[in-house]
């Protein structure tokens, strides 16, 4: 009876897993997952494999167990998939940043070098290239 509990407490964690990969797998972030928590519970089915082993129970359920670490498995695979997406999600947008910088920096430059120096404002600068640089510089600085 005490095996067929313990299957049962097993099935119902294990049940868990399957499910818990297909929506991180739909989400397509690791936001929201914890690698700790991950690890936590490898660690303790590892450590009830290990009981089997060491109290001689070998029997049934230990393939419950390992039922289980492949659900763990694939929640590792698509917990480091995740990671991945995450990090080229975040260049796409650093890309996209730094793209939308340029046009600003761009935009910024010919505001100043439209009138030829006449405004009060860029006639400091006049038409000439390296003072515009350089005040736009001054703006990326703070």
């Amino acid at each position: 009876m005490a095996e067929f509990l313990e299957a049962v407490m097993l099935v119902c964690f294990g049940l868990s897993w399957p499910m818990n990969a297909y929506k991180a797998a739909k989400a397509r972030t690791a936001a929201g997952t914890s690698w700790q928590f991950i690890l936590l519970i490898t660690l303790g089915y590892v450590a009830g494999i290990a009981a089997k082993f060491v109290s001689g129970q070998i029997n049934w359920v230990l393939a419950v167990y390992f039922l289980n670490m492949v659900a763990i498995a694939a929640n590792w695979i698509v917990y480091f998939r995740n990671v991945k997406l995450d990090a080229v999600a975040a260049g796409r947008y650093q890309e996209k940043h730094d793209a939308r910088r340029e046009a600003m920096r761009s935009e910024s430059v010919d505001e100043l070098l439209k009138d030829g120096g006449k405004d009060p404002k860029t006639a400091k600068y006049g038409t000439s290239m390296e003072g515009v640089e350089a005040e736009e510089a001054k703006k990326f600085q703070k």
